[in-house]
């Protein structure tokens, strides 16, 4: 069976940007339909940073050892998987959907899957591992339909 089939929502997302897609049309020739989409400003982590890296005592004497800068841009990216987690519960919940794919970039869809209600992992027919997010809705449609039914 075709998974891309009339109806079914498609939520393509990396860590600053998610479109959630409808298709109106069949698998053989998807026609996405953007209906939301939601987007953080996510700058890189040396923007967002306000200190520099901090030190603590080592083990030896008079020795310091140096902290890793903390990585904002990965911790708002991991918020904002998150928080589509949140939504695609709450439109799971309004019956806004019956079937989903989701479509991300690796690290976001795995932070969506961990987070996911069981409501709308119930509903997931599909995942693709790839960040779509600034393709053109043309190009979205022949890579998806590739990977889904190719």
């Amino acid at each position: 069976m075709s998974v891309l089939t009339n109806g079914t929502w498609v939520l393509v997302a990396d860590g600053e940007k998610a479109l959630f897609l409808r298709n109106l049309t069949d698998a053989k020739n998807p026609n996405l339909e953007v209906v939301r989409t939601k987007e953080q400003d996510n700058p890189p982590s040396r923007e967002q940073g306000t200190d520099r890296a901090g030190r603590m005592p080592d083990s030896g004497v008079q020795q310091m050892s140096a902290l890793d800068e903390t990585d904002w841009h990965r911790l708002a990216e991991d918020r904002f998987a998150d928080d589509l987690a949140d939504l695609l519960y709450k439109m799971a919940h309004r019956h806004n959907f019956e079937r989903i794919v989701i479509c991300a970039a690796p690290k976001v869809l795995g932070e969506i899957r961990h987070k996911m209600h069981k409501e709308v992992s119930s509903r997931v027919v599909g995942e693709v591992p790839k960040d779509l997010t600034n393709h053109p809705r043309d190009e979205m449609e022949r890579i998806l339909s590739k990977e889904l039914d190719g």
